[in-house]
């Protein structure tokens, strides 16, 4: 596997055992097939209770079954999830930083006794509820709101393009308090099954198929007190969370290219045109050159996020970069990778082609390219673009 600047060198132990376990997870169990899930625009859903077995979900994190893994140990995780698909990737990325994540950092101490252990384990299934059909970039101006009427909230409102949503137990939902002076913004949990509450699936996705993907309505649904995050109130909580899952992305994006470079630089030595294999010719080495070097330079931005995150010096703005750099890197890699096996890069039996259409959805959420590219803006001039 492309490690060019031997940065695996370095590697602990346990953040060895978690690479390797996630890699072989990846061969034995997924890859034979995803490209048919792909196909079909299904999520291997059998593997989600082995995935919890594994450890999968939200590692880092520490106590009620979380083992607290170092971050360099999650984002290699989040590498090989990815390295097989975007959506193998999503699914432990939701279930741990948009689920796990605010249970764990702004729950009850009930909340989290009743939900962290079924969701590290996968018998649970936890999806997160921001975006709305009005509302993606501008998460702040959700039209989602809850009225308190005695020790109960109902709340009103539609979330869409929720990762998880139609196999979910339990959605953490970001509405609108309009029983408090300004509005503030709130966490919920809500179970799917409370009367209100449907989660229609999304079809005809051309990117990011094998990934379920719906909505959440609500119609007065009654949710108890008991069920709201006490710890946290405003945009804090929602952009916390999304500051967990675009780490993850920023590694997973890694993956996605590392897998593109592999499968071309195998093909290209295989493949043989005019009497000999393709790797040969100056065009295909440069792009394997180019290829390998944005790999390597992504990753280095990679694990510094981690050193950050690890000593708590990470910030916002530092995740905008790595995620923005890291998936356009990604995007266009696994172009060039695809272009590389010509005609036999458009089918489901190589990669490149599927992470590509992959990368168009990891481009936009979680914060579009353009956002981040603001983000950084202000930061950098202390002008805000967007406002």
């Amino acid at each position: 596997m492309l490690d060019y600047l031997g940065l695996e060198a370095d590697l602990g132990e346990e953040e060895r055992m978690i690479r390797d376990t996630a890699r072989r997870f990846v061969e034995d169990e997924v890859r034979e097939d995803i490209g048919q899930h792909w196909l079909d625009g299904t999520f291997p859903a059998d593997l989600i209770a082995e995935m919890g077995d594994l450890g999968f979900y939200a590692p880092n994190l520490d106590g009620y079954g979380s083992p607290n893994v170092s971050e360099t140990a999650y984002g290699l995780l989040m590498q090989e999830l990815e390295a097989c698909d975007s959506g193998l990737r999503s699914m432990a990325s939701v279930q741990g930083a948009l689920v796990m994540y605010p249970i764990h950092a702004f729950g009850s101490d009930d909340q989290k006794e009743r939900w962290l252990p079924d969701l590290g384990t996968g018998e649970a299934v936890g999806c997160f509820g921001l975006t709305e059909p009005e509302h993606g970039s501008n998460p702040s101006a959700m039209e989602t709101d809850a009225v308190k009427q005695g020790d109960e909230y109902v709340l009103n409102g539609t979330k869409t393009w929720i990762t998880n949503s139609p196999i979910a137990d339990v959605a953490v939902v970001w509405a609108k308090d309009r029983s408090a002076e300004d509005d503030p913004v709130r966490g919920f949990l809500v179970e799917t099954d409370r009367d209100g509450v449907t989660t229609n699936k999304i079809d005809e996705k051309l990117s990011l198929r094998a990934s379920i993907t719906g909505e959440i309505a609500l119609q007065d649904v009654r949710v108890p007190q008991e069920d709201v995050l006490p710890g946290v109130e405003g945009m804090k909580g929602p952009l916390s969370c999304l500051n967990q899952a675009r780490y993850g992305i920023a590694w997973g994006a890694v993956g996605a290219a590392r897998d593109c470079f592999e499968t071309a630089r195998s093909y290209a030595t295989d493949r043989e045109q005019f009497g000999g294999p393709i790797a040969r010719f100056q065009l295909q080495q440069d792009k394997l050159a180019e290829m390998a070097t944005q790999i390597t330079t992504s990753q280095l931005l990679a694990y510094r996020l981690a050193d950050l995150k690890e000593r708590g010096d990470m910030e916002p703005t530092h995740v905008s970069m790595a995620k923005r750099n890291n998936v356009r890197m990604a995007r266009d890699q696994s172009r060039i990778a695809r272009e590389m096996l010509g005609g036999n890069g458009i089918v489901a039996d190589h990669s490149p082609m599927r992470h590509m259409a992959n990368m168009e959805t990891v481009y936009t959420y979680e914060g579009t390219h353009d956002i981040h590219t603001l983000i950084l803006g202000q930061d950098l001039t202390g002008i805000a673009a967007f406002e």
